[in-house]
């Protein structure tokens, strides 16, 4: 496999700062989302602040992982400005430019993610 091409990794620095930005935005948002529940059970009733409580819970869960994406994100901005972008972490060998581009901010080839994957 021959390394990125200069069009190949614009594009990909195209596609993650975009990425980027929807991914700060989407932090933003989720933010009232994630806040902790009124207490007050005079103004929610019981079920209705459970059901509070578990949208809490799957807003902060959203978030984590939306937070953790926008970190690899920025991560692999760092790596392409440093000329270390596209490797895989594990084998060190190219990542398929059709796999970065589904998943710009990816650091191991679908190969060891593959196998990563059938580990947990």
């Amino acid at each position: 496999m021959e390394k990125l091409s200069n069009q190949q990794l614009a594009a990909i620095r195209k596609r993650l700062l975009q990425l980027e930005k929807n991914l700060s935005q989407q932090i933003e948002i989720n933010r009232d989302a994630a806040s902790i529940v009124a207490l007050d059970q005079t103004s929610v009733g019981r079920i209705s602040r459970m059901e509070a409580i578990q949208q809490q819970s799957i807003a902060l869960s959203t978030r984590r992982k939306t937070c953790l994406r926008l970190k690899r994100v920025q991560d692999a901005l760092r790596a392409l400005a440093d000329n270390g972008y596209g490797f895989c972490e594990q084998c060190n060998e190219l990542i398929a430019f059709e796999r970065l581009l589904a998943r710009p901010e990816a650091n191991l080839c679908i190969s060891c993610q593959n196998h990563a994957d059938t580990k947990t």
